[in-house]
């Protein structure tokens, strides 16, 4: 049978369930903290991951989708599972998944299907906490056959709406599906819709909440050369200079919220193969977390652990002389974060833009972000079939910018060389610079042309 591409979504958790079942639910084997959200996702679940490691734990993380090799989603200790491991995972998982496409007729998608190998994966290592990042929203998503011990929600946005709901507040619905009972869910700061509809599902199935902004956040933070030295009131304690090698006040917030996410870990997670945090949760389920000191982790730990961190992909310098710069951004709030941050962090006096998104994306949107810091912008396409035809693209673009700011290049290989002829146009090397972006695709696209090492 066809296994359906990851965007073509069929709502229901019905299959995987029934697949992990059959395999003697290896989700259950060990701790999971569940990440879901519109924004920053990914990069939370790596800072998350780089605390825990530093902590001396064995980490599984799952994420989506990759940059370069499929193999990227299903990491563990911090690298990507081998060639021989991967293909044994599938191995491994594909008579059952047959014998689950023969009962409901319907075949498992290429999304399940790598869930359940992620899962059977992190069992058989064994990880001692898994760090599963959501696919797609969240209730329906098939990551959400497991139970975390934590949930976070990252920022909650407009994205994927003909699937999740054309207002925050039926997306946030989706989202609040990860957050189960007894555990501790940690929100990042979100619009007043979405929040309300977070702490509704908090109450209703009897879990704790922290919030970015009142439980935990930003102390404050400074630019600094390679990325930010910031300051983090915790859940259970204060840490100051933090250098954190990536850029923008967007992720000095996933920064407080992966640490409030490990405090809660650390406070009060089961040992593996307990279902939640029900038996050990001291906190009367449908509060907010209220600190104290159980959970608190070592000053030096939290600095050496977020100074290790990465998150490819994510505002990734990738040369100097003009400087590129690749970033994930699809979708109007990450954009936003995205120029918040060039502004913040780059002095470019001449900065060109390089744009390949996929189609269903909010695409007029993204342009109006981008709009007042790029001189010039080269639109594309990338390597997947949902990407927008250039054509199509620079019709849109020109009547944002204007005709006499947008050019039109078939290949990202050829886009990306003649924006870095833009940019150089004016012979200020150390100001000019490239910003690549659209989709994880573009990013992953320009990785292997650039030959950024992985």
């Amino acid at each position: 049978m066809r296994r359906g591409v990851e965007w073509e979504i069929d709502p229901t958790l019905d299959r995987i369930r029934d697949l992990v079942d059959v395999m003697g639910e290896p989700q259950r084997a060990y701790p999971v903290i569940h990440i879901a959200g519109t924004n920053g996702k990914s990069s939370t679940a790596r800072l998350i991951e780089a605390l825990l490691r530093e902590r001396g734990l064995r980490t599984g993380l799952y994420t989506s989708p990759e940059l370069t090799t499929l193999r990227e989603r299903i990491a563990i200790d911090g690298e990507p599972i081998g060639e021989e491991a991967f293909v044994r995972a599938y191995e491994e998982v594909l008579p059952y998944a047959e014998l689950i496409d023969g009962k409901h007729g319907v075949a498992l998608s290429f999304f399940e299907v790598l869930t359940a190998m992620a899962y059977a994966a992190f069992a058989d290592a064994p990880v001692d906490v898994a760090i599963v990042e959501a696919g797609m929203g969240g209730i329906w998503d098939a990551t959400n056959v497991a139970d975390g011990a934590v949930a976070v929600i990252t920022p909650i946005g407009l994205d994927h709406t003909r699937y999740l709901g054309d207002t925050v507040e039926e997306i946030a619905g989706e989202k609040a599906g990860i957050i189960k009972p007894g555990a501790i869910a940690v929100l990042s700061q979100q619009p007043v819709g979405a929040a309300e509809v977070l702490l509704r599902r908090v109450a209703e199935v009897g879990a704790v909440a922290a919030r970015e902004g009142i439980e935990f956040g930003v102390l404050g933070r400074d630019v600094a050369v390679g990325g930010q030295l910031i300051g983090v009131r915790g859940l259970h304690g204060t840490y100051d200079e933090i250098f954190l090698p990536l850029f923008g006040e967007h992720q000095a917030s996933n920064a407080a919220t992966a640490l409030a996410a490990v405090e809660a870990f650390a406070s009060g997670a089961p040992t593996r193969g307990e279902a939640n945090l029900e038996a050990a949760n001291r906190i009367a389920p449908g509060e907010t977390y209220t600190g104290g000191d159980e959970g608190q982790l070592d000053p030096a730990l939290v600095r050496s652990g977020f100074a290790k961190s990465s998150s490819p992909g994510r505002l990734e310098v990738v040369r100097t002389g003009p400087t590129v710069l690749l970033d994930a951004g699809h979708n109007p709030a990450g954009m936003a974060a995205t120029v918040a941050t060039v502004t913040e962090s780059f002095g470019f006096t001449r900065l060109v833009g390089v744009l390949a998104i996929a189609a269903d994306k909010d695409v007029a949107g993204v342009l109006d972000q981008l709009e007042p810091v790029l001189a010039e912008l080269v639109v594309t396409r990338n390597s997947s079939a949902r990407s927008m035809a250039p054509e199509e693209l620079a019709e849109i673009a020109e009547g944002v910018f204007g005709p006499e700011r947008v050019h039109v290049s078939s290949r990202l290989d050829d886009a990306i060389d003649r924006a870095i002829g833009l940019a150089e146009e004016t012979g200020e090397y150390q100001g000019a610079g490239v910003l690549i972006a659209g989709s994880v695709v573009t990013v992953g696209d320009a990785r292997t042309l650039l030959r950024v090492a992985r």
